[in-house]
């Protein structure tokens, strides 16, 4: 299945730097194209499904959120 998603493009320093918008996947490359390119394999990275070969450690963490 195929979707399409919105990415944006700029340039940092010496490299061109594309990031998707509707989900948190960055790449980076010397050229818009590549750069492009790259996130299109970063996001189909992202969506295949886990492989897990032993079952994932689960941990709990208290952190203090509010005023303090």
């Amino acid at each position: 299945m195929k979707r399409p998603f919105v990415a944006r493009v700029w340039k940092e320093g010496e490299w061109y730097v594309s990031q998707c918008l509707e989900v948190d996947v960055a790449s980076q490359g010397e050229t818009e194209a590549e750069a492009l390119a790259n996130l299109k394999e970063a996001l189909e990275l992202y969506f295949e499904p886990p492989r897990a070969t032993r079952p994932p450690r689960v941990r709990l963490i208290e952190v203090e959120v509010g005023a303090a």
